[in-house]
Order: C-alpha cells, then sequence, then structure tokens
C-alpha cells in the first residue's frame, strides 16, 4: 500500500469528511432513508488507497439511488475519516453503530483497522463487510469478507513462479501480521511443491533502505524473490532493485503490489515491469461488465489519480451485493439478508462471478495473475470459482454460528 499527497476530492464529500471529524456526512438527512456507512481512511498514512474506496463506495450509492432506492427509500452516505488512527477508527464506529444507527458498513483497510471495529458492529448487530485483501481467519456471523486470502492468490503465485523461474525462494515481508502470515503461507506453498524458501526478513513499516537486504539476495541468488512489502517506504525496495541492475537477474513477485491502486503510477516503467501479481480484480479483465463499470467510473471520477484496484471494486461488489440482498428479502435486517447472501447466487461482477461460502461468509471468486508492464498489468492466467480453504481450516459458520473470532491459521 502506498502514500500519496492530499488530493482533489472529485465530486464527493470527502473533502468535508477529513475537514469536519467530528460530525457524520450525511448525504441526505432524511429519517426514512436506509443509512450505510462508510469507513475508509480519507487522510492518513492510506488515504491512497481510502480515497479510491470512498469514491466507489459513494458511486455504488448514486447508481442504487440512481434505480429507485432500496424497499421504496433512499440509500444515504453516513460517512467518517479515522485518519489510519485505531482510536478513531473505535469512536467512529461506535457512533456509527449507536448514534447514526447505520444499517450495514463497508470499511476498514488494514487487519488492524478491522479487528478495532468487527467486534464493535459485532456487539451492536451492525451488519458489517470487508471488502480488502488479508491474511485469512476471520470468523464472524455478523461479517461478509469479500477480499482474497492467501488460499486464493498465493496459492496460485507460488507455483506459477516455481513454474517459470525455479524452485529457490527468497521471501522479504512486512514485518506485523499480514506480513508474518503470508509468509508463512508462502513457505509451505513453496514446500508442498517442492520447493525451498532460502530466507525470509521481515521489514517494519517505516523501512525504506533496502541496500544490505539486496546484497543478501545477490549472494543467495534466488530463482526469485516474493515480495509481500507494503506501504509507501517499502517501495523503496523496487526502485533500488532497478537501480542496482537486478531486474534482468532475478524476478520479483509481489503479493501487495498495486492493490490499492497507486503503486504501479508511482514506479516508472523501468522500475516496475516485469513484476507479477495476483489479486481478484484487476483494471484490465476482458469482460462487458467490467467495461461499462470502467466507463462509469470515468464518467464519475475523470480527474481520478488512481487505477480501479481490488481492494476499490471489492468495495463496489460489497455495496450492490449487499443492495441486491437487500431487494430479496425485502428488509436490511441482518439473518434474513445472510439466507439470502449464502444462499449459493452467483454475482456477475465487474471482477468476474463471485458468490458467498456459507461455512466462513468469505467469497468464492475468480482470481488472475498478471505481469506489469509499461504501468499496466497483462493478465497471464485466470482461476475460476477459487475458494477461501484457509479460512475453511478453521471456520464453519454453519455449525458454529456464535463464532465471534479471527483465527490464526496453524500451518
Amino acid at each position: 500500500m502506498t502514500i500519496l499527497s492530499r488530493r482533489k476530492f472529485l465530486h464527493t464529500s470527502t473533502a468535508a469528511a477529513a475537514a469536519t471529524l467530528a460530525s457524520p456526512i450525511i448525504a441526505r438527512a432524511q429519517s426514512d432513508t436506509i443509512k450505510v456507512g462508510g469507513l475508509h481512511d480519507l487522510s492518513g498514512a492510506l488515504d491512497a488507497v481510502g480515497v479510491p474506496m470512498n469514491q466507489v463506495f459513494q458511486m455504488a450509492i448514486k447508481e442504487i439511488n440512481e434505480a429507485g432506492g432500496l424497499l421504496g427509500r433512499e440509500v444515504e452516505a453516513v460517512i467518517y475519516d479515522p485518519q489510519s488512527n485505531m482510536s478513531l477508527y473505535s469512536q467512529y464506529a461506535t457512533q456509527m453503530a449507536l448514534r447514526d444507527q447505520v444499517d450495514v458498513v463497508m470499511g476498514g483497510i488494514t487487519s488492524a483497522s478491522r479487528e478495532t471495529i468487527r467486534p464493535i458492529f459485532h456487539r451492536y448487530d451492525t451488519f458489517y463487510f470487508y471488502n480488502t485483501q488479508y491474511e485469512g481467519g476471520v470468523c464472524d456471523r455478523n461479517e461478509i469478507t469479500l477480499g482474497t486470502t492467501p488460499a486464493q492468490t498465493v496459492a496460485r503465485l507460488i507455483p506459477y513462479g516455481m513454474n517459470l523461474y525455479g524452485k529457490k525462494v527468497y521471501t522479504i515481508a512486512a514485518d506485523y501480521n499480514y506480513g508474518h502470515i503470508t509468509a508463512a503461507w508462502v513457505k509451505r506453498y513453496v514446500e508442498e511443491n517442492g520447493g525451498e524458501v532460502i530466507e525470509t526478513e521481515f521489514f517494519p513499516l517505516d523501512v525504506a533502505q533496502f541496500g544490505s537486504t539486496i546484497s543478501k539476495i545477490q549472494g543467495a541468488a534466488p530463482d526469485f524473490v516474493l515480495s509481500a512489502l507494503v506501504g509507501t517506504s517499502h517501495l523503496g525496495f523496487y526502485r533500488q532493485w532497478a537501480a542496482a541492475g537486478m531486474k534482468s537477474e532475478i524476478p520479483v513477485m509481489s503479493t501487495v503490489l498495486g492493490a490499492g491502486g497507486s503503486d504501479q503510477l508511482i514506479l516508472t516503467a523501468e522500475e516496475g515491469n516485469g513484476i507479477t501479481a495476483s489479486f481478484g480484480y484487476f483494471e484490465e479483465i476482458d469482460n462487458p461488465t467490467n467495461k461499462a463499470f470502467l466507463e462509469r467510473v470515468a464518467q464519475e471520477y475523470p480527474d481520478k489519480d488512481w487505477v480501479m484496484s481490488e481492494i476499490s471494486e471489492v468495495t463496489y461488489e460489497g455495496m450492490m451485493i449487499w443492495a441486491d440482498a437487500v431487494r430479496e428479502a425485502g428488509t436490511t435486517e441482518r439473518d434474513p439478508l445472510l439466507e439470502v447472501l449464502t444462499s449459493g447466487k452467483a454475482y456477475d461482477l465487474p471482477a468476474g462471478k463471485v458468490k458467498i461460502d456459507p461455512k466462513t461468509q468469505h467469497a468464492i471468486r475468480d482470481v488472475y495473475i498478471a505481469e506489469l508492464q509499461d504501468q499496466v498489468f497483462n493478465i497471464k492466467e485466470s482461476f475460476p470459482d477459487s475458494p477461501p480453504t484457509d479460512t475453511q481450516m478453521v471456520c464453519d459458520l454453519v455449525e458454529n454460528p456464535d463464532s465471534n473470532q479471527h483465527f490464526e491459521i496453524s500451518l
């Protein structure tokens, strides 16, 4: 994930959210509206990810209202800016649940933010959609999880890289739960495919200098590097890797680069060319639904300075899947909605086919591998109907509907 300077917020209420933090933005203050909460980082360390999520969130609400709203009522956006601050996440989640009494919340970016707000929404029965890729393991009947997990992406990326480049892997990862858990999955998938992780290094999020690590990688001579680095500082690795002349020597694959929609624009083509990634969505997906979606995004935000990514597109998915369930169930109450959502219904979305796994309430979705070239991802392979088998190892909400936990999956 990356950090950009403050941006123009393009026909949205985002600027007001950042400026007036003590009060929510109420798009239409009417007592008969259906309230939907948006809790995305509009400023702070992750604004480059949160701003596109919020913009697509608002676009989805606009589309729903233009189609007649839901249950004869308009959908009203209630938006707060938590500023990448966990205390504010907690404060605003509580306000959404108790004061604003929203019907559903879309929000959270990092696992830390999710685990700050998820228990609050569970406690107050406020239905919650988490739309971000993460390490897997959440088991909560009150949460729908639409982003990809390692079993859907890393499990595809590792054998692809090993078949293409070789069996010796050097892992570099962010030094927090996402990086550590992803590195463990990398090791498992490498060994399952007959390979070896010859070294794993972890880096705090503020580390920006990677000279000594690049020297170590040169000495270790892996067949490829697997990067689970996160954030603007960590982009320094890719820049320094290119400057050291290593791009033609050892390929790099990433579980994160491009997930937020800005990395591939921040890096020059020379720095980014050849990096391979796996996500549940790329702008370059060639289907009519995605083409029409991107046309609408371009019309709504003609001056946007980001690329549509998994995290933003899945935020749109969250709104549209929830709205479809409300129409079918005839209510905004959680349990009737869950009956619809976990019925096996497949949704035709820009990313492809998506349906909800009843055991985990995670998405079963199409997954893609793509290579970056001239700041554009070219899709190399696709994997339809990929299940969240990692989370299925620890979670069964059909058998244990009262579960409310983030399991660390034992490897």
